[in-house]
C-alpha cells in the first residue's frame, strides 16, 4: 500500500510504501538512517541489516542526497520524539542523484538564488511555500464564501492605471502594451453586473527598487464592492486578514515550527486593528523621531517605526491627494485628503494592503485625469462606469508576497515566491 508521509500516523504498525527523495543519510555499523521527504512531510527510515539482509543493506549505502527512492516497511512511533517513522523491509532505487549543489553548509544569497529551482527543496523553503499555498486557499475561500464573483482581468493593457513610469512596456504587434500593475480599473466595470467582485493574479511593477519589500512580479488580490464607502473597505480588510490568520494558525503549525515562527504575535492580530488618520500617523511618527512632514508619503523606515509601536495591524486612512492615484474619492470634509487607506502589518513589516473609496463623479475624474497629465481618450471606457449608473464603491489590493513575508516573519520577500523577479534577478 502506497501512502504519503503525512498519512503515516494513520497506519501505525502496518506495512506501507512511501516514495520520495532523500534529504540526509547516516550510517552506523549495522544500521542506517535515511531521512526522506515526499512533498507532504518528512520522516526517518531505519534500515537494519537484520531486517533487510546484506544485499539491500549494501544497496542502501549508495543512496545520495536527493536520490529518488521507494521504501517499504512497518510504521512505528519513535519513543523519544513521538515522530512516525518506517522500519525498512525493502527499498527500490529509482534514481541515484548526482552530488547536490545545495548542501547543509552555509551558502551565499546569490548562490541560492541562482539555484532557486533546487533551493526550494530545502525544509525552510518548503515550509514557506506551504504557508503561501494555505494563504492562497484562504483568500479564495473568503471571497467565494462571501458571494464575490471572480473576474479575470487582463495582464496586457493598452495604458497605465497609475502612470507609465513604473510599468513594463511590451511590443504588441504594431502597437505598444504594458504589463498590468493592477486589475482594479478593469474590475470596477464589473460592479454593475455582479455587485461584489475580485481578481487574483500576477501584477508587474517596474520600480527600480532593491528593498526587502519589493518584487517586479508579484501576485495581488483585489476586491471591489458596489455601494460601499471607506469604512466598509476598512472593515472588510480587517475581516479578511482575520480569516487568513485563523486559517494559517489552525493548519500550518508544522510549517511554523520549521520556520521557528513565534505565532503569539499573529494571535494578537485577531483583535480589532488600530486606526489612525494620516495626519495622526505623521504626528505619531514625529514624536517617535521621524523627520517626516505632512504631505509626504511614508517611507519603509516610517512604516517600520510605526508598526513596531503596536501589536495589531494599523489602518491608516485619509491620505493627502498629492501622492495618491487620480481615481480616489476626495474627503467631503477636507478636500486636501482622499478617502484612501493602507493596512500596515506589525513587527516592522509595513504596508500589505492599500485601497479606499473610488471617485464616483465623471466630471471629477475628467478633471483629475487632466491634472495627472493623462490622455482622457485612453480612459473613456473607464469613465463609462460613471456615465451609466454610477454609485459609491470601494476596494483594495493586497500583495500576496508581503503578506507571506509578514506571516512567516521573513527578512526578504524573495523567499515568498517560487521564482522571484527583482531588479537584478530574471533567472532561473
Amino acid at each position: 500500500m502506497i501512502v504519503s508521509i503525512s498519512a503515516l500516523k494513520d497506519h501505525l504498525d502496518q506495512e506501507v510504501t512511501i516514495r520520495g527523495w532523500t534529504t540526509h543519510h547516516r550510517k552506523s555499523g549495522k544500521i542506517q538512517f535515511l531521512n526522506m521527504r515526499d512533498g507532504s512531510g518528512y520522516t526517518q527510515c531505519v534500515i537494519a541489516i537484520q531486517d533487510v539482509g546484506e544485499a539491500i543493506f549494501e544497496k542502501a549505502k549508495t543512496i545520495t542526497q536527493e536520490s529518488a527512492v521507494a521504501v517499504t516497511g512497518t510504521v512505528s512511533q519513535n519513543p523519544r520524539n513521538q515522530q512516525f517513522e518506517l522500519v525498512v523491509k525493502d527499498l527500490e532505487l529509482i534514481h541515484i542523484a548526482e552530488p547536490f549543489p545545495v548542501t547543509n553548509k552555509e551558502h551565499g544569497t546569490e548562490f541560492l538564488m541562482d539555484h532557486r529551482h533546487l533551493w526550494f527543496r530545502s525544509k525552510r523553503q518548503w515550509a514557506i511555500l506551504r504557508v503561501r499555498h494555505r494563504i492562497v486557499r484562504a483568500i479564495r475561500d473568503f471571497f467565494d464564501s462571501h458571494a464575490y464573483t471572480l473576474i479575470d482581468t487582463p495582464i496586457l493593457t493598452p495604458t497605465a492605471a497609475e502612470g507609465t513610469s513604473n510599468l513594463f512596456k511590451v511590443d504588441y504587434f504594431e502597437d505598444t502594451a504594458y504589463l498590468a500593475q493592477t486589475g482594479q480599473l478593469y474590475l470596477e466595470p464589473a460592479l454593475a453586473a455582479f455587485g461584489k467582485v475580485y481578481c487574483f493574479g500576477p501584477t508587474f511593477r517596474a520600480e527600480k527598487s532593491k528593498t526587502r519589500r519589493h518584487l517586479t512580479e508579484f501576485w495581488m488580490v483585489e476586491p471591489e464592492i458596489a455601494f460601499a464607502h471607506l469604512e466598509d473597505i476598512m472593515q472588510l480588510s480587517q475581516s479578511f486578514i482575520h480569516y487568513i490568520l485563523e486559517c494559517v494558525l489552525a493548519d500550518c503549525q508544522m510549517e511554523f515550527e520549521v520556520l521557528e515562527r513565534d505565532t503569539e504575535p499573529l494571535k494578537k492580530c485577531l483583535q480589532p486593528f488600530i486606526r489612525m488618520s494620516y495626519t495622526e500617523a505623521v504626528e505619531k511618527l514625529r514624536a517617535l523621531g521621524s523627520d517626516i512632514t505632512w504631505g509626504t508619503d511614508f517611507g519603509g523606515d516610517d512604516e517600520t517605526i510605526l508598526t513596531q509601536e503596536y501589536e495589531q495591524p494599523i489602518l491608516v486612512h485619509r491620505f493627502p491627494k498629492t501622492f495618491k492615484a487620480f481615481y480616489f474619492e476626495p474627503d467631503p470634509d477636507n478636500h486636501e485628503v482622499v478617502l484612501g487607506m493602507d493596512l500596515l502589518a506589525p513587527e516592522g513589516y509595513g504596508e500589505v494592503i492599500g485601497g479606499g473609496e473610488r471617485a464616483s463623479s465623471v466630471d471629477f475624474l475628467i478633471e483629475q485625469i487632466a491634472k495627472h497629465e493623462l490622455n482622457q481618450e485612453h480612459y473613456e471606457w473607464y469613465l463609462d462606469v460613471r456615465r451609466y449608473g454610477s454609485m459609491p464603491h470601494a476596494g483594495f489590493g493586497m500583495g500576496l508576497e508581503r503578506a507571506v513575508a509578514w506571516i512567516c516573519k521573513l527578512p526578504h520577500v524573495r523567499e515568498t515566491i517560487p521564482y522571484p523577479r527583482m531588479l537584478y534577478r530574471l533567472k532561473p
